[in-house]
C-alpha cells in the first residue's frame, strides 16, 4: 500500500490549500513508498502573525504600500547671491485723484475692476481699493493741500499684464463707454497692447 502524508491546510486561507496541494503531487519527493525505507517529509505548518496574516506575504504588501506612497525628493532651491536685492510679487499703485466717486466709477464700470476695501472721514469716502485679479489700483482723494490747480497723471504709465485676450478686453472698454488711446496692436518686441487714460491723466496700458 502507499501512503501519502496529507498536507495539513486547515489553518491556510481559502484556496491557498489547494495550490499547496496541486504543487505537492507535482513533486514526487514530497511522497512517500511504504515499505522502501523513505521517509515522508512532515505536514505542511506555515506560521502566522498575530493578525492571521502570512509573514511573507504581509512583508509585501508592506513594501507595495510603501513604493506607492513615495513622493519625489523636493528640488534644492538654489543658493541667492549675498547681499540678496529687492524681489517684488505684486505691486498695487496709489494714484491720488480729483474726485474718488467719478474715479471709482470709471474703474468699476468702464475698466471693469472690482470694488474692495473703503476708508472714510467723518462719512466721506477718501480711499478705495479697487481689485484686478491679483493686485488691485488704490485710489485717493485728493486733500488739496497743494492746490486745486495740480495737474495728475502727467508722467505717469501703467504698464499692465494679462493673460486674458487683450482684443476682447478692448472691445468690452468701448462697449462700456471707454475711450482707447490706441487699438490692440502687435508691437515690434512681440506683445499685443492697446491704452487708455483715466479721469485725471494717468495712462494705462494693457497687454499680453
Amino acid at each position: 500500500n502507499r501512503r501519502m502524508e496529507v498536507l495539513q491546510t486547515s489553518a491556510l486561507p481559502l484556496g491557498y490549500g489547494a495550490e499547496v496541494s496541486n504543487f505537492a503531487t507535482r513533486r514526487p519527493f514530497l511522497k512517500a513508498k511504504a515499505g522502501t525505507g523513505g521517509t515522508a517529509l512532515p505536514p505542511l505548518r506555515l506560521k502566522r502573525t498575530p493578525n492571521g496574516a502570512i509573514p511573507h506575504m504581509a512583508a509585501k504588501k508592506k513594501k507595495a504600500a510603501k513604493k506607492a506612497v513615495r513622493k519625489p525628493a523636493a528640488k534644492k532651491r538654489p543658493k541667492r547671491k549675498q547681499p540678496e536685492t529687492l524681489r517684488v510679487r505684486s505691486i498695487a499703485p496709489g494714484l491720488t485723484v480729483s474726485d474718488i466717486q467719478r474715479s471709482l466709477a470709471w474703474y468699476r464700470d468702464v475698466l471693469g475692476l472690482v470694488v474692495g476695501q473703503k476708508w472714510e472721514d467723518g462719512g466721506s469716502l477718501m480711499g478705495v481699493e479697487m481689485k484686478a485679479g491679483n493686485t488691485a489700483f488704490w485710489l485717493g482723494q485728493d486733500d488739496w493741500k497743494k492746490g486745486r490747480d495740480r495737474k495728475k497723471g502727467e508722467g505717469v504709465r501703467l504698464y499692465c499684464t494679462t493673460a486674458q485676450d487683450v482684443d476682447m478686453l478692448a472691445t468690452g472698454i468701448k462697449q462700456r463707454g471707454g475711450v482707447l488711446d490706441h487699438e490692440p496692436k502687435t508691437q515690434s518686441w512681440g506683445t499685443r497692447d492697446f491704452g487708455l487714460t483715466d479721469p485725471d491723466g494717468y495712462k494705462i496700458t494693457i497687454g499680453t
